[in-house]
């Protein structure tokens, strides 16, 4: 899945970001299986989890609340949950993997950190995606701490003016750093934006 692939930062950062995604196949395993993703979003929340979403409903402010996202998961619906610790998504990866719910699991995150999340999981992975970068009349782009805050978002739905001026904002007093992540996660309806990540950039933006 290529909307959890191309976030932007150093291997730090990274290295506090990870992304589950969770997805049944069509015609395949779809039938039924809306309580099988909800129990994952579940086991996902026990373990750690930042945040989850559902790409075809939203967030939780999109449906009112988290009881509401988790209540109204469907059948073939594809749902995540946003990490910080690879310790967490370890965990997390143990207890997903005894449930053996069926819907696929994706993992998103630097290669050698989720290799050995997924070795601890005693896991071996199916298929392995890389993202290639930008290409093209890259100098049009926005600045690296602002796309590196905006492709947490893999729809673009956090967009880079948005970013600014919450940037401005919180330069300003009108809202904490804390606050400012708060309102880039609202937009992102598949819940994948790392609000805790997001907080140190914004910080490490308005200091400079």
């Amino acid at each position: 899945m290529t909307h959890t692939l191309h976030r932007m930062g150093n291997p730090e950062s990274l290295s506090r970001d990870y992304v589950l995604l969770f997805m049944p196949s069509k015609d395949i395993n779809h039938v039924g299986s809306g309580p099988k993703l909800r129990k994952m979003l579940e086991i996902s929340l026990k373990n750690g989890a930042i945040r989850i979403g559902d790409c075809r409903l939203g967030n939780e402010y999109y449906q009112g609340g988290l009881d509401k996202l988790l209540e109204n998961v469907e059948d073939r619906a594809v749902v995540h949950a946003v990490f910080n610790d690879p310790e967490k998504i370890t965990a997390a990866l143990k207890e997903l993997k005894a449930a053996d719910l069926g819907p696929s699991v994706v993992v998103s995150g630097l290669f050698d950190k989720v290799r050995d999340c997924c070795k601890k999981a005693d896991l071996t992975p199916h298929t392995v995606n890389n993202s290639l970068g930008r290409w093209g009349r890259t100098e049009r782009l926005p600045s690296e701490d602002i796309l590196e805050i905006n492709t947490m978002c893999g729809h673009g739905m956090v967009a880079v003016k948005l970013i600014e001026d919450t940037v401005a904002e919180i330069q300003r007093g009108k809202m904490t750093p804390r606050q400012g992540a708060e309102r880039l996660f609202r937009p992102c309806m598949c819940g994948i934006f790392n609000m805790d990540r997001a907080t140190e950039l914004i910080e490490a933006m308005v200091e400079k």
